[in-house]
């Protein structure tokens, strides 16, 4: 457990997270608002019943709420305002560094309004606002959604390629893992890596080992969740070996049943056999959680240390799709800013204790 200094200290942090989607970061209020402007009838009229019904039954339930909570993101007005509330939130939490997965209609098959371009639009234009009033950084990614036609995600792919930059670093596959691999998509992967985007794949969540095998084969660079790995000694090898990155998100995993209980994540058995893990809170208001409360529940239930955590936190900025200088000037800022954390809260306690 942290002492009440340590928490404290978790809370001004500052942090980088790395695997956070859009949609699933609406507040529940905004998103009565926006249902009520498109004509969309929510069975919920406050946050109480908006907790209830992302009470999730299973991962398609979760998927079958998720679509939901898309219907009501329409125009680029609705994304910026949804962009800039993220950026909001994450201020609060001591958040510097942002890279958030947004996933359009494909181009090809539009199931509503919300196609990239609208997309782009109202993201770029709220991570703007967001720099400017908190000095929050926010970068995107785009997900193909596996489970769409492979001429659908590589479409999606080409729209990538040619948009990238100012913020809009690379390409992400989410969506239902089983019966839709990620080899399944090799070619739109290879496009968009030819492009020069990142590539963060989902994989090793609501499927096993061979999942996260198959992702990494089709080109993935970090990937997304991955804590099925730990079925498999030779992967869980091969990820420590290699240096390849994971985005644990311990709640979203115990909430969707992937793990029984925070005591029996695999995040502590992959952090202690090497594999290079980063703490992430996936759809903060759909799980009830937040980075730090992702932090903090590692302490509490799998003895996580305070320099554990923040080793963790460090990962992430050295996973960050950054170029080089850039990556390493935000690290050099948070490192700074940590040891003068360290020297306010905690040397001084740490003598008393003495």
């Amino acid at each position: 457990m942290l002492s009440g200094a340590e928490q404290t200290f978790v809370e001004r942090m500052p942090k980088a997270e790395l695997h956070v989607h859009l949609e699933g970061s609406v507040r529940p209020g905004t998103l009565l608002e926006l249902g009520a402007r498109h004509g969309i009838a929510y069975p919920f009229s406050d946050a109480s019943g908006a907790r209830d019904w992302y009470r999730f039954r299973d991962f398609p339930h979760f998927i079958e709420v998720y679509v939901a909570i898309c219907n009501a993101l329409l125009t680029p007005e609705d994304i910026e305002r949804v962009t800039y509330e993220l950026g909001e939130d994450a201020a609060r939490q001591r958040i510097r560094y942002l890279e958030v997965i947004m996933a359009p209609a494909s181009p090809l098959n539009p199931r509503t309004p919300a196609t990239p371009e609208v997309y782009w639009a109202g993201a770029r234009s709220g991570a703007t606002r967001v720099w400017r009033d908190f000095g929050v950084r926010m970068q995107f990614q785009v997900d193909g959604v596996r489970s769409r036609r492979a001429e659908d995600v590589m479409a999606v792919a080409r729209w990538c390629a040619g948009h990238a930059g100012d913020g809009l670093i690379g390409f992400n596959l989410g969506g239902t893992e089983m019966g839709h691999p990620a080899s399944r998509h090799a070619a739109a992967i290879a496009y968009v890596r030819d492009a020069g985007l990142r590539v963060s794949l989902h994989a090793g969540e609501t499927d096993g080992p061979e999942s996260v095998w198959d992702a990494l084969e089709a080109g993935a660079e970090r990937i997304g969740h991955g804590v099925t790995s730990v079925g498999d000694p030779r992967l869980v090898e091969h990820l420590a070996a290699e240096g390849i990155v994971l985005e644990v998100s311990p709640t979203s995993n115990v909430r969707l049943g992937v793990a029984q209980s925070y005591a029996a994540h695999p995040i502590r058995a992959l952090h202690d056999a090497g594999v290079a893990v980063t703490v992430n809170s996936d759809d903060p208001p759909m799980f009830g959680t937040t980075l730090t409360d992702e932090y903090l529940l590692l302490a509490e239930h799998l003895d996580f240390t305070l320099d554990e955590l923040i080793d963790a936190n460090l990962r992430a900025v050295r996973a960050a799709f950054l170029p080089d200088t850039e990556r390493a000037g935000l690290g050099a800022s948070f490192a700074a800013e940590i040891a003068g954390l360290r020297r306010d809260l905690l040397d001084g306690d740490a003598a008393t204790d003495d």
